[in-house]
């Protein structure tokens, strides 16, 4: 699996350099893991710009500004959030001379090894922000990813994060049409 990941995001950063495009990282379930992938990497820093791990649902509210309603309503493992959290990353890590080119991605869900409350071990959404300069319509995109994973916490956690990777993988290999 992390070979897999590696050559994920060594070909990710690679693409997005080329365009002159950053990333950052929002993380919750994986911790930093999803910034380790690409600081593995030689020469991330040349687009890889931070990851803010907000493992605490109230520092999810006060350092990326996730809505407090939805999170006292839904809680952290929510597709709204794994949204929230992805658009907010960019735009913390967003300097003037990016021109908004930031891809902003996230985590959060439950990685076991039981359930949280009524959310299964294995639900995690993942969150993709990518700016407007890089869509076909001109506009900000933001989705979220519902993943359904199994395994030991530790697994679901890497798992998490080769799912990021082959999803951001699949847009950027738009950027080579």
């Amino acid at each position: 699996m992390r070979e897999s990941c590696d050559a994920l995001a060594a070909s990710i950063l690679k693409t997005c350099e080329a365009h002159g495009v950053k990333i950052a990282c929002a993380e919750s379930l994986t911790g930093g893991l999803l910034a380790d992938a690409f600081v593995r990497i030689p020469g991330a820093s040349n687009v890889f710009l931070g990851s803010a791990v907000t493992y605490d649902i109230k520092a999810k509210a006060s350092v990326l500004g996730v809505d407090r309603e939805l999170l006292a309503r839904e809680g952290a493992v929510h597709p709204e959030v794994a949204r929230q959290m992805a658009a907010a990353t960019a735009r913390l890590y967003d300097q003037p001379e990016y021109a908004g080119n930031v891809i902003g991605l996230s985590t959060t869900g439950v990685a076991g090894p039981g359930p949280d409350g009524d959310k299964p071990a294995g639900l995690v959404y993942i969150g993709l922000r990518v700016p407007s300069a890089l869509t076909d319509d001109g506009r900000e995109s933001v989705k979220a990813v519902e993943l359904h994973l199994t395994g030991t916490r530790e697994e679901v956690r890497l798992l998490t994060v080769f799912r990021v990777l082959q999803n951001l993988s699949l847009f950027t290999a738009s950027f080579q049409e």
